[in-house]
């Protein structure tokens, strides 16, 4: 059902370029390096390579950091359902996802003056492990089905179904499903991962990832418009 739901909403123009052309298009109308996108956006270089040449798909939150960094809104890679009313149906809510064989998600939370929560479900196939990020806010993943695996800075969390985890997204974190079936699960963070707010391309705050000590920790860094 998830499936036929995905392809009957789409995920932008037939007629549009591949998500990682578009993506590197862009960088070097700007005149970055693979190096400086990866920085910006709180992710390893590697990663945005394997983006840019269609290897894998990022995250939705992964998608965001690298449009600010490109100082684009999101929407340019990604048509996401808006959301204004208070309430949701479980058979009415559309599916998307950032690109095919990838996270499927469905928006449960609205958009309104003031809001500082973004939540979704995520429907995450067997074996699907989420790139390591960094970035702001905070974020609370929650079971619903299935099970996933969280790491943050090092440390290890197996999360089975009615199992949370709640930790600042400053940490370097990364996610994976390792059951041999689909996982369902309920995740809210703070991070505009819609791009409802309207200066979301010129956001003033990026993340980027250090090593200190051997160990990965999250930095912030100021960024003019």
């Amino acid at each position: 059902m998830v499936d036929e739901q995905v392809a009957r909403e789409g995920n932008g123009a037939a007629s549009q370029d591949p998500l990682g052309e578009r993506l590197r298009a862009r960088r070097r109308e700007l005149g970055l390096t693979l190096k400086h996108v990866a920085e910006g956006a709180g992710l390893s270089v590697g990663f945005i390579s394997q983006i840019e040449r269609g290897i894998t798909t990022p995250s939705l939150s992964s998608l965001v950091s690298v449009a600010r960094v490109l100082k684009v809104h999101v929407s340019e890679f990604l048509a996401q359902p808006q959301l204004t009313v208070p309430t949701t149906r479980h058979d009415q809510r559309p599916h998307y996802a950032v690109g095919s064989n990838s996270l499927v998600y469905e928006r449960l939370s609205a958009s309104f003056a003031g809001n500082v929560l973004r939540s979704v479900i995520i429907h995450e196939p067997p074996g699907y492990r989420s790139e390591p990020i960094a970035h702001e806010g905070e974020e609370i993943f929650y079971v619903l089905a299935g099970g996933i695996t969280v790491e943050v800075e090092g440390e290890v969390h197996i999360l089975e179904p009615g199992d949370s985890i709640h930790f600042p997204s400053t940490r370097v974190h990364s996610s994976w499903n390792h059951t041999g079936a689909p996982s369902t699960i309920l995740h809210t963070c703070t991070m505009d991962v819609f791009g409802d707010e309207p200066d979301d391309a010129t956001h003033s705050v990026v993340p980027a990832v250090r090593k200190k000590g051997g160990r990965h920790q999250a930095t912030v860094k100021s960024q003019k418009p």
